[in-house]
């Protein structure tokens, strides 16, 4: 049968799977397919005549998904395997610009599978916020600011740079995690755990540190002015070129702790464990 007596109407049989289309549909968008030139004025197709189908004798799971393709030009959603399906039937129908579609999704899924997740500040707020997260990982830069971090585990985490700024952290674990050059200004941080942690340049003005922990922390050149350090305790604490302007020490343990040109302007010193504090 010749395709110039074709209806504009053509009724497809993809190994038994039942189509309907155009003959716009199958020769427009690909003009160089193979189902464009089998459906040009220069081609006989074979068509059943008691029920009027074309027949070609492919699998027809996936060709909806050509059919779209040649309506709308958009690549389906499918699985990486579907895909290796659709461009096996693509190559079979010569359908090089859905090909090139399927191959540019492919290759962007793998990009993404290679680039680390992007969490946004609430999205980590959230997970920090579940008993069950213990966060270790890279956590420089992220502002906390204002949000409850109360009893957080972020025992060796790296938190450098980070703010925290009027944040709700009572009771937290900050166990060797490096805090160098964050930001703490006004945080409440009663009864965290700091031991260890590495907070060297690290901004705690007005802070909550009361019945802290800071053993053996790194401390040199933090800004601790007007902080409240009750009951805190910095034994071993390397505090050299700390600012504790206006402080306050009321009972803090500062046994073995390395003053050396820390500011103590206004800071009373009175009732702090005395024992072997280096001061020069």
């Amino acid at each position: 049968m010749e395709d110039s007596n074709l209806p504009t109407l053509v009724r497809l049989s993809i190994g038994g799977k039942k189509f309907c289309t155009t003959i716009d549909t199958l020769t427009r968008r690909e003009p160089d397919s193979m189902l464009a030139a089998v459906f040009s004025s220069r081609h006989t197709v074979y068509q059943d005549s008691e029920k009027g189908y074309v027949f070609v004798d492919r699998d027809g799971k996936h060709f909806r998904h050509i059919l779209n393709w040649l309506r709308d030009g958009v690549v389906p959603t499918l699985t990486d395997s579907e895909y290796s399906e659709l461009i096996r039937e693509a190559e079979y129908y010569q359908l090089l610009g859905l090909i090139e579609g399927v191959s540019s999704v492919l290759n962007k899924r793998k990009e993404d599978e290679k680039s680390p997740a992007e969490l946004t500040r609430t999205d980590i707020i959230k997970c920090i916020q579940s008993e069950r997260v213990k966060f270790r990982g890279d956590l420089s830069l992220v502002d906390f600011s204002f949000a409850c971090l109360k009893n957080v585990f972020f025992s060796r985490a790296n938190l450098q740079c980070a703010k925290f700024r009027d944040v709700d952290a009572v009771g937290s674990n900050f166990h060797n995690a490096t805090l160098r050059e964050c930001e703490f200004t006004g945080a409440n941080l009663r009864g965290a755990l700091l031991a260890g942690a590495n907070l060297q340049s690290a901004n705690l003005q007005d802070a909550s540190l009361i019945d802290c922990s800071f053993c053996v922390a790194d401390l040199r050149s933090a800004h601790l002015q007007s902080a409240d350090l009750t009951d805190a305790n910095l034994e071993g604490a390397n505090l050299e070129g700390a600012n504790l302007k206006g402080a306050k020490l009321s009972n803090a343990n500062l046994k073995g702790a390395n003053l050396q040109r820390a500011y103590l302007r206004h800071v009373n010193l009175r009732d702090t464990v005395p024992e072997a504090i280096k001061v020069c």
